[in-house]
């Protein structure tokens, strides 16, 4: 039994830094109940949005006249709506479109907002901090709602027009904090030693000072997620996200207001799942900024 203790203190001793690092950061992670339970909500709702056609009970834009505004049953789970459509498989649809408005929209900041950042940053003068900072100013002193109703309004309505639109007001935040995460590195020993060597600027930018932004980038993104996903269902909600028939957990509000009293198991639903995907998102988001935070113990 010695013997086994001894080798396994050999083999954890042995380990690379980087495993061990790896090791310490799910660690903290796993202690963090509360991000646990939100990762695990999270993959609740990717298993659905991916397998939405296996686990909705029915088609999600099917008219039933002879079961309109049923509430909760053994055969309609959430209940349905006005025109007879299942509650419960147009919530499972609905993840669908919250995710990729999510994920697609903060692709859209991240791949518009580290660029700039990373060029702004690291070669400073008057084109960054007269041009992109100004503009970057501007942008976020419009409440982020708003503009995305404005850009949404001008793009027309749709769900990709929302999306871009969703994009386009979260893109400053990435250029903020990626200027900033270059301005702390960018005079560091690994930069200094890397010019010093030769290496072009675009390598020392793209594989020595963005490689080690990307914890505060990763966890931004995280949480921008949710934003977008609220941000998505607001739009919806006013008729410039997400179009009939296609299922909205936003739209599905708007479709049940007209119904609180005499139905409120239309707008109870929807709003729980948007309710609990943005938790969720937020709380694990929380534990990744605590995973990734190398002075968490």
């Amino acid at each position: 039994m010695k013997q086994l203790q001894e080798v396994s203190t050999q083999t954890t001793s042995t380990k690379s830094p980087q495993i061990r690092m790896l090791v310490d950061m799910m660690e903290r992670l796993w202690q963090n109940k509360l991000s646990v339970a939100g990762g695990i909500f999270m993959l609740i709702l990717i298993i659905m949005a991916i397998f939405a056609g296996l686990l909705a009970p029915s088609d999600p834009a099917a008219q039933n006249y002879s079961a309109v505004l049923q509430g909760p049953s053994a055969a309609h789970w959430f209940g349905t709506d006005n025109l007879g459509r299942d509650i419960l498989s147009r919530v499972i649809y609905g993840a669908q479109v919250s995710l990729k408005a999510g994920l697609i929209s903060v692709g859209i900041a991240l791949i518009i907002g580290l660029p700039i950042g990373l060029f702004s940053g690291y070669y400073r003068g008057l084109w960054d901090e007269f041009f992109i900072m100004r503009f970057t100013d501007a942008m976020l002193a419009f409440p982020p709602l708003v503009l995305a109703l404005t850009l949404a309004a001008v793009l027309g309505a749709g769900l990709e027009n929302a999306m871009i639109a969703i994009g386009l007001v979260f893109t400053p935040n990435y250029i903020r904090l990626m200027r900033g995460e270059v301005l702390a590195r960018r005079e560091s020993e690994y930069v200094e030693a890397a010019k010093s060597s030769g290496i072009k600027d675009w390598r020392i930018m793209l594989f020595h000072i963005l490689p080690n932004s990307m914890g505060p980038i990763l966890v931004m993104a995280t949480l921008n997620i949710a934003g977008a996903i609220i941000a998505e269902a607001s739009l919806s909600f006013l008729g410039l996200g997400t179009q009939p028939p296609t299922p909205s957990w936003g739209a599905m509000l708007a479709e049940g207001q007209g119904y609180l009293t005499e139905a409120p198991w239309l707008v109870f639903f929807p709003g729980l799942f948007i309710f609990l995907a943005v938790m969720s998102i937020n709380l694990f988001g929380d534990g990744l900024r605590d995973m990734l935070d190398p002075k968490s113990k």
